[in-house]
C-alpha cells in the first residue's frame, strides 16, 4: 500500500497531467477554455471569481515555497522554523479562507442558479469534486496540524513530505518519509495527486494558459443583419436603401402623384 500510494498513484498522476495535456491541445484545441458562464449570471460571479481566483493563485504559490525549497536555503537564508512557520501559516490561512469562500460562491451558482446548472457538463462534475475534495481536505490540514497543532509549531512537513515529493520528482522515490505523516496531510496528498490525473480532461486546463495575444489581437467587429444598422433614428433624406423607412416614402409619393394626375387624366 506505501508502495501504491506514495509511489505508483504520483507517477500516474503525472503521466497523465503531461501526455493528456499534450493530447488535448492537439486534439481539442478548441475546447482548451473555462466555458465561462457569466452569461448566465454574473452578480456572484464576479465576487467569488476573483476571490477563489486570486486565493488558489497565493495557495499555489505556498504550496511551491514550502514544497520545493529544501529547508537548508531558508536555514541558510537566516529563516528559524518559528519564523517560517508564522510566513506560512498566517497568509496561508487568510489565502485558504478566501480560496474556500470564493468556491462556495461558485459551487452555490453553480448548482443552484438553474441556467448555470444546465450549462454544467459531466466533465465539470468530476472537476468540482476532485477540486473540493483537494481544497477541503487542505483546509483540514492547516486548521488541525499548522493552527491548532500541539505546541503552537505545527507539523513540520519540510522533513517528510517536502523530500518526499522532490525524491518523486527526481526520479528517486523514497516513500519511507510518508510513513509517519499525519493523515490529514496523507489525505491531502493523495486527493491532489487524483486532481492533477483528471485535470487534462476538464475546464482546467485554462489554468496553463496566458493570454499573450489579447493585448495585440484586432477588435472582434459586429455587423447588424437587418438593412438598417443604426440605432438613432436617420435624417430626413438619408434613409437607408432598402429600408422599410424608405419603402413607405416611395409609396407615399407614389400614391400623391396618382391623386394629383388621376383627375385632369379623367
Amino acid at each position: 500500500m506505501s508502495t501504491l500510494l506514495w509511489v505508483v498513484l504520483p507517477y500516474v498522476s503525472l503521466t497523465l497531467l503531461v501526455v493528456g495535456m499534450v493530447w488535448r491541445w492537439r486534439s481539442d484545441r478548441f475546447g482548451w477554455t473555462s466555458r465561462s458562464s457569466e452569461l448566465y449570471e454574473s452578480k456572484m460571479l464576479r465576487i467569488s471569481s476573483p476571490l477563489f481566483h486570486y486565493g488558489i493563485l497565493l495557495v499555489a504559490l505556498g504550496h511551491f515555497m514550502g514544497l520545493l525549497v529544501p529547508k537548508s536555503w531558508t536555514t541558510a537564508w537566516g529563516v528559524h522554523e518559528h519564523t517560517y512557520h508564522l510566513i506560512a501559516t498566517i497568509p496561508g490561512a487568510i489565502a485558504a479562507v478566501m480560496t474556500i469562500v470564493g468556491l462556495v460562491g461558485l459551487l452555490y451558482r453553480r448548482f443552484v442558479i438553474r441556467s448555470v446548472r444546465l450549462a454544467t457538463s459531466r466533465s465539470d462534475l468530476v472537476m468540482y469534486a476532485f477540486l473540493t475534495l483537494a481544497i477541503l481536505l487542505g483546509g483540514f490540514a492547516t486548521l488541525t496540524q499548522q493552527i491548532l497543532g500541539t505546541g503552537g509549531e505545527g507539523y513540520d512537513y519540510r522533513e517528510t513530505i517536502s523530500p518526499w515529493l522532490r525524491s518523486i520528482l527526481s526520479f528517486q522515490p523514497r516513500p519511507e518519509l510518508m510513513a509517519d505523516v499525519p493523515l490529514a496531510f496523507k489525505l491531502h496528498v493523495v486527493a491532489g495527486f487524483l486532481l492533477f490525473a483528471v485535470w487534462p480532461f476538464t475546464r482546467l486546463v485554462h489554468a496553463v494558459s496566458a493570454p499573450l495575444g489579447y493585448v495585440s489581437r484586432p477588435y472582434v467587429v459586429y455587423r447588424s443583419a437587418s438593412p438598417s444598422v443604426g440605432t438613432s433614428p436617420s435624417a430626413r433624406g438619408w434613409s437607408p436603401v432598402g429600408s422599410s423607412r424608405r419603402r413607405r416614402r416611395r409609396r407615399a409619393r407614389s400614391s400623391l402623384d396618382i391623386d394629383e394626375v388621376g383627375p385632369s387624366g379623367a
